[in-house]
């Protein structure tokens, strides 16, 4: 009977000997061939194909993780690869590099981020003064946005830091989209008749450059606020801009 062949591969190829087929990460000496075994030690030290149920939602927890962590310069699509457990080709196949990935982040923390104001806004109690109410929503979604910000700065610096979008907002996924929040407070207030006399037109984006602005700020150049000095920075900023919407 023939000696086994020997084969030595090399990291990330497949090489066939026989009828049998291996992946290797690592150069090393196997052995295959007729009534050959694969060696358990001592031997070549292969990798098994990794299979995983849900790999992209995987490998977006992981570089959410990662973003969180060290804001969106730290991610890598290999380090995220090797975090999940699988080879940075299997995480190509699910995105074409880190732009993609990184803007699949950014729609998953939106959506994260309209959760946080959905449940701020729920908190609101009823009035039976429309303006009051509709007045009190929207401050209750800025203050959803900001404090989502503060307690999530790495991803707070990819939801809409992407490239411009045009025929609507941005993707969001698992979550409220926070821009749809602010249009809808907006169509409140105006219909309870609680708009000055600019109106409607631009209110949008005035609000949102007033909250975003702010948060930009406590995640930035004034993270060092103490909390109490961040609550009233929060609490001018939302009653300005009420104010200039009413005017």
């Amino acid at each position: 009977m023939a000696p086994p062949a020997v084969v030595l591969t090399g990291r990330g190829r497949r090489r066939r000997c026989g009828r049998r087929q291996h992946r290797t990460t690592v150069w090393t000496l196997s052995t295959c061939g007729a009534g050959s075994r694969r060696p358990t030690s001592g031997g070549a030290l292969e990798r098994a194909t990794y299979h995983h149920g849900d790999l992209r939602n995987a490998l977006v927890a992981a570089a959410s993780t990662a973003v969180r962590a060290a804001g969106p310069t730290g991610l890598s699509v290999r380090e995220v690869a090797r975090e999940v457990g699988v080879s940075p080709n299997a995480a190509y196949r699910h995105f074409a590099g880190k732009a993609e990935l990184l803007a699949t982040v950014a729609e998953h923390a939106r959506g994260a981020m309209g959760v946080a104001m959905a449940e701020r806004l729920a908190a609101v109690p009823a009035s039976g003064d429309a303006v009051a109410l509709a007045r009190a929503r929207l401050v209750a979604v800025g203050r959803g946005y900001v404090e989502y910000a503060v307690a999530e700065p790495g991803l707070f610096h990819v939801v809409f830091n992407g490239p411009p979008t045009t025929g609507g907002p941005p993707g969001c996924v698992g979550g409220p989209d926070p821009w749809s929040m602010l249009q809808d407070r907006l169509d409140e207030l105006d219909a309870a008749g609680g708009l000055g006399v600019r109106g409607r037109a631009g209110a949008d984006l005035a609000a949102w450059a007033a909250v975003h602005g702010l948060a930009e700020l406590l995640v930035g150049v004034l993270a060092g606020l103490d909390p109490d000095e961040r609550e009233q920075a929060l609490v001018r900023t939302l009653a300005t801009v009420g104010a200039g919407l009413a005017g």
